[in-house]
């Protein structure tokens, strides 16, 4: 498995040597494009257990730029019908909507500030992209002069890095700097800059087949892969991003759409898309908050939040306990199995990423509505208004989620859980006839235990 891991960047040293000696049919488009296709393999066999609709978007974008480089690639060394080069510029671009995709999913922003949090990157993030395509752009644009197609994909492919780039290290400041993050950013970076690079070249007729800038684009494409064999620890995690920039780059894209209306030829006339997709933003997210601000009272109580999961801890499920006296639901209690063992021999750090992967297959594995909450050590809660069937099927649902292992610095890791299902009668002891019955699943095996 880390043979892939290893063999990818090992192959773009050797192109890297081979490159000023040996631009011939095997090392540009065999040796080339196998790295692209040692990257993908590498990215789906990563030990990575977080959201895999993320690392499988991810491998898709990966895998159209490696089919545009080898039909580029081919057309190099063969003649090909005009309409399959052509078709290279799109599956490149088709790369970057794709990676965005992937990469918000990857980056796994907290769901309870999840629309709050992508809306302030989007804000800085097309900010930044308006700054940049004012300054980088306008200088390019009149190499292009009467070709609509070349002036399409000019535009495209440097915009497009700037979005890349903008919303992933906004994302990242708000998350906070882990070492997968570092290295993520690393890669989005590197194949931004290598496209501008290319973008220069080309346009003062410098590019060559071979050249140092091919391999940029491969080495961006290996960190992005190396990213996901780095531990996900977001014990670094932050509330969000600072009000300053979001309100510098509303400013920004305010000023340069007065100086469009007043010097209409000053700039290009598509920065308007990026600074009016500014603004809009900034209206969405002022409603956003008034609307989090009528709760804000109830919030202050309520609120209480487990400062290693980010989940609702003991308070505040007790606080919705009393709230539910009325409702047609159930209160599930789970316990681990086997999780004091991790902490004797592996450590209480490596105790603590596995809970926090826990939580997060917990709270994947439940209906929206939901409240799962940490009671404390490695005792979980959940909150379910529902018949009592579909409270057994999402217990069994979440026993599930455990059925295989996790994967903490390459140390493979199993647990179980007990989980006890009580109904609730309308009574003040649900708490407590929930507990009965999970100690009942644990004391007689049963995985899942109603009463």
């Amino acid at each position: 498995m880390r043979a892939v891991r290893i063999i990818g960047p090992v192959l773009l040293a050797i192109h890297l040597l081979l490159g000023s000696l040996d631009q011939s049919l095997w090392s540009e488009l065999l040796l080339y494009n196998m790295i692209g296709v040692l990257a993908v393999l590498s990215i789906f066999r990563s030990p990575y257990t977080g959201d895999l609709m993320a690392r499988n978007v991810i491998i898709i974008g990966v895998s159209v730029w490696v089919v545009g480089s080898v039909i580029a690639s081919i057309s190099n060394f063969y003649a090909l019908p005009s309409l399959v080069t052509t078709s290279t510029d799109f599956w490149y671009l088709f790369f970057y909507p794709l990676m965005l995709i992937g990469i918000l999913r990857f980056i796994s922003v907290s769901r309870q500030h999840k629309l709050r949090d992508i809306v302030d990157a989007l804000i800085i993030g097309l900010g930044l992209i308006t700054l940049g395509t004012a300054l980088l752009l306008r200088p390019v644009l009149p190499h292009f002069a009467g070709n609509p197609s070349a002036t399409f994909f000019a535009i495209s492919y440097p915009v497009a890095d700037l979005v890349l780039v903008s919303v992933v290290v906004t994302l990242v400041a708000m998350k906070g700097l882990t070492r997968r993050h570092l290295i993520l950013c690393t890669g989005v970076v590197v194949f931004a800059a290598t496209d501008f690079l290319y973008l220069w070249l080309a346009v003062n007729s410098s590019y060559q087949l071979g050249s140092l800038v091919d391999d940029g684009w491969l080495l961006g494409i290996l960190f992005i892969a190396e990213s996901f064999w780095q531990p996900d620890i977001d014990s670094t995690m932050k509330d969000g991003v600072s009000p300053v920039l979001i309100t510098l780059a509303v400013f920004l894209s305010a000023t340069l759409l007065a100086l469009i209306a007043l010097q209409p030829a000053y700039l290009p006339q598509f920065i308007l898309i990026p600074a009016i997709a500014t603004l809009a933003l900034a209206f969405t997210r002022m409603a956003i908050a008034l609307n989090q601000t009528r709760h804000i009272g109830q919030e202050r109580l309520l609120a209480r939040t487990d400062e290693l999961t980010g989940l609702p801890n003991r308070r505040r499920l007790i606080s919705e306990i009393e709230a539910f006296v009325a409702k047609e639901g159930s209160l599930l209690l789970l316990d681990l199995d086997g999780f004091k063992p991790i902490n004797d021999l592996h450590g209480h750090e490596t105790g603590d990423r596995v809970l926090q992967q826990v939580a997060r297959r917990f709270d994947r594995a439940l209906p929206h509505g939901a409240l799962l909450a940490r009671l404390g050590g490695d005792e979980f809660g959940v909150l379910y208004e529902g018949a009592q069937e579909s409270a057994m099927e999402v217990a069994l649902a979440l026993h599930a989620t455990l059925s295989y292992p996790f994967q903490i610095d390459n140390k493979e890791i199993r647990l179980g859980v007990s989980i006890g299902v009580a109904r609730n009668n309308g009574g003040d002891d649900l708490l407590q006839r929930a507990d009965n019955a999970m100690y009942k699943a644990k004391r007689e095996g049963l995985g899942v235990s109603p009463l």
